[in-house]
């Protein structure tokens, strides 16, 4: 009798115990407090760590020079460059935190992906483009991309972002904004003077010929221009 009143005790015991720890809810998770959580949301339209594929309009943000990716960051907030959801994602945030967001990403060294040749453009126009990126037009004032964007076309430190890699549709967009006054930058704004010198063919032929242009061995952006720019551009100006 006495040994099945103790096992009837040490059985109500388990359950009183089972009872309780069902009762201690679960501690939360947590949630790691890196740049790599705080920056997450860019991913949803740039691509897996901010390498995005040429497959979209999303420009890809991995490896840009931080000057670059921060002024334009700045510019988002301030102002001077308009989408609804990246005002909204950076409207409170500090110049501190711009520029760590801006770090993060140009120190991503991740491969591109294949660049397809095939494009509808015309021969003609992808000839125009290739003037345009290499010589520029001296007779209306439009200096050749290579001039400030780096002769393997893949940006210059602080602050001069590449054009290769990058979606045709997000080139000729951004070309587009610039002669339709509708992007600005830091004063003195060269790319506003120089895309309202271009036609809607210019743009085009532009961004076609730089789609389907293939990435160098190193995709990293120069050190250095080797001569001085052609004009004066805000964020990096000229020598």
């Amino acid at each position: 009798m006495r040994r099945a009143l103790r096992l009837i005790a040490l059985g109500l015991l388990l359950v009183l115990q089972g009872m309780a720890g069902a009762a201690t809810p679960a501690p939360p998770a947590t949630v790691p407090d890196t740049i790599e959580q705080r920056v997450a949301a860019c991913i949803a339209c740039h691509g897996r760590e901010g390498a995005t594929t040429n497959a979209g309009y999303f420009p890809r943000l991995a490896g840009k020079p931080a000057g670059y990716l921060f002024n334009q960051l700045v510019s988002f907030r301030d102002g001077r460059r308009f989408n609804t959801d990246m005002a909204y994602m950076v409207q409170h945030l500090s110049d501190a935190y711009l520029r760590e967001m801006a770090e993060y990403f140009a120190g991503l060294q991740l491969p591109y992906p294949p660049v397809s040749p095939v494009s509808d453009a015309t021969p003609e126009q992808l000839q125009r483009g290739s003037q345009l990126v290499r010589e520029g037009d001296a007779a209306r004032g439009i200096p050749a991309c290579v001039q400030c964007h780096g002769a393997a076309l893949t940006g210059v430190q602080p602050a001069i972002p590449g054009l290769l890699g990058l979606p045709r549709l997000y080139v000729s967009s951004q070309l587009g904004a610039w002669l339709t006054n509708e992007r600005h930058a830091m004063a003195p704004d060269c790319m506003a003077d120089i895309g309202r010198r271009m036609s809607t063919a210019d743009i085009n032929a532009v961004a076609s010929w730089l789609a389907v242009q293939p990435m160098p061995a190193d995709t990293r952006p120069a050190a250095a221009l080797h001569a001085p720019l052609p004009v004066k551009c805000g964020g990096m100006p000229a020598k």
